[in-house]
């Protein structure tokens, strides 16, 4: 039951990625799971904390996947490559995914409830209700932080 959440959570995930991420699914669910299982020292405090935890993990071993990503790309591991082959490779995508990533810490660092329910809802696909019982504040509260975090992104992103 838990490994079925978990593969839903991680296609709600890979779907925002890019059609030729060479990162599947099913890798993204085993690395997660091992991630978590290691983190004995976590006292959980509900099944709902679990799937944020899980949802956190998620995302964090997607972003360091396009770090590196893009860190290769820079000539980290520089290859040769045919013309054909560069033309396919497009590091748009995991750039973007890298730029949210630090807009979210940097909201993190300005209003942590804002991130909290920004990865809840745009990462680990909870809705409104979810999220304000797992944070402990109204729902109008929630969608007011979605929608007050979803303006400073779309700032911090498009400057």
């Amino acid at each position: 039951m838990v490994y079925g959440h978990l593969h839903k959570l991680a296609q709600h995930y890979m779907s925002r990625e890019h059609p030729g991420h060479t990162l599947q699914v099913t890798a993204l669910v085993n690395e997660a799971h091992i991630r978590l299982v290691d983190s004995g020292r976590v006292a959980w405090q509900d099944r709902n904390h679990f799937f944020v935890l899980a949802a956190q993990l998620m995302r964090r071993i997607l972003v360091d996947f396009a770090r590196s990503h893009l860190m290769q790309k820079r000539g980290g591991a520089w290859r040769r490559t045919t013309l054909d082959e560069a033309l396919v490779i497009s590091s748009q995508p995991d750039a973007e995914l890298v730029a949210l990533d630090d807009a979210l810490l940097a909201l993190a660092a300005v209003d942590p409830r804002k991130s909290k329910v920004v990865e809840m809802r745009f990462f680990g696909g909870l809705d409104e209700k979810e999220i304000a019982q797992i944070l402990h504040v109204s729902a109008d509260t929630v969608q007011r932080d979605w929608k007050a975090a979803r303006a400073w992104l779309y700032g911090q992103l498009t400057s």
